[in-house]
């Protein structure tokens, strides 16, 4: 069951960055479907290593996109992009020191990401991107 569906509310129609935003709320179904069979706990340690490599890939692509265009806000869409990375690894180290709360925590962190992030600090950029060309 899953507790994120995709919606035209996340689009920023960028299609490269759609996608990968789908594959994140793919990430928050896993850690949710796995606490409802009481599997979170052994899912959150390779979710969390996922979600990490993933969004500093996707980051990484996102911003030099955002660099390339000169978007007026980079700096500050990057320092939002390192602090989110800076808590999934906060939460990595909680998981790997054995904190029984962690996966809970995982699961509010990457719903809040979703819906705070996309709708707030991603759709920003996508008018600018797509008026230089991006799709």
């Amino acid at each position: 069951m899953a507790i994120l569906q995709w919606t035209d509310e996340l689009q920023v129609d960028i299609s490269r960055f759609d996608e990968q935003h789908k594959r994140l709320i793919a990430l928050v179904n896993e850690v949710h479907d796995a606490m409802l069979t009481g599997k979170g706990r052994a899912v959150v340690g390779d979710v969390l290593d996922e979600l990490i490599e993933y969004t500093d890939k996707h980051f990484t692509l996102e911003e030099s996109t955002l660099t390339k265009h000169e978007f007026p806000e980079c700096v500050s869409h990057r320092a939002e992009h390192q602090k989110l990375l800076a808590t999934a690894r906060e939460l990595q180290e909680k998981h790997k020191a054995g904190s029984l709360a962690v996966t809970v925590e995982v699961l509010e962190f990457l719903k809040q990401w979703i819906t705070e992030h996309i709708k707030k600090c991603d759709k920003k950029y996508s008018a600018y991107l797509r008026e230089r060309g991006e799709s």
